[in-house]
């Protein structure tokens, strides 16, 4: 009995120090720390953002893994990148992210949030799936120590206008 509540001691141990080593990482950070944002973070760096997300927000932000980027219609990506498009790819990351820390249970109880760049965010809950736009949230509450990451299987495009 001793020995299982030794183990069960030292297990709780270790899951709190890994969360607090996750929320000691800032959002650009624990993104590029996960491995899966590596053109989100090249899109953050070429718009100017890093330092941005890597201040004391809060900042929520629904991340486009790699392959929500590869999704992207052949070449939109490269285009994105280009010195000449650095307004257009900052509406499209700031369309990403919204200002304060919104937990999942926060976003399910939504229909909408504003993003950074101002513009509304549609949020759809059915059954246990929640599409922010045509987005499906594959993973949430992702600990920064200046925010919320929460993963998501498409690049959101802002509307028009």
């Amino acid at each position: 009995m001793k020995l299982k509540i030794t183990i069960l001691g030292a297990a709780f141990a270790l899951a709190t120090s890994v969360s607090v080593l996750a929320s000691e990482r800032d959002i650009v950070d624990t993104a590029v720390k996960a491995g899966q944002f590596k053109t989100l973070a090249a899109a953050l760096e070429a718009a100017g953002l890093v330092s941005t997300l890597k201040g004391a927000g809060p900042f929520t932000v629904f991340a486009p893994t790699d392959e929500a980027f590869a999704k992207l219609p052949a070449g939109t990506v490269e285009n994105l990148l280009k010195p000449e498009n650095k307004q257009q790819l900052t509406d499209l990351l700031t369309y990403h992210v919204v200002p304060g820390k919104v937990t999942a249970a926060d976003v399910a109880g939504l229909d909408e949030a504003k993003s950074v760049n101002g513009k509304m965010i549609d949020v759809e809950v059915d059954g246990r799936s929640v599409k922010v736009n045509d987005a499906v949230i594959t993973a949430t509450d992702v600990a920064a120590s200046n925010g919320v990451i929460h993963i998501i299987d498409k690049v959101i495009l802002p509307p028009q206008g």
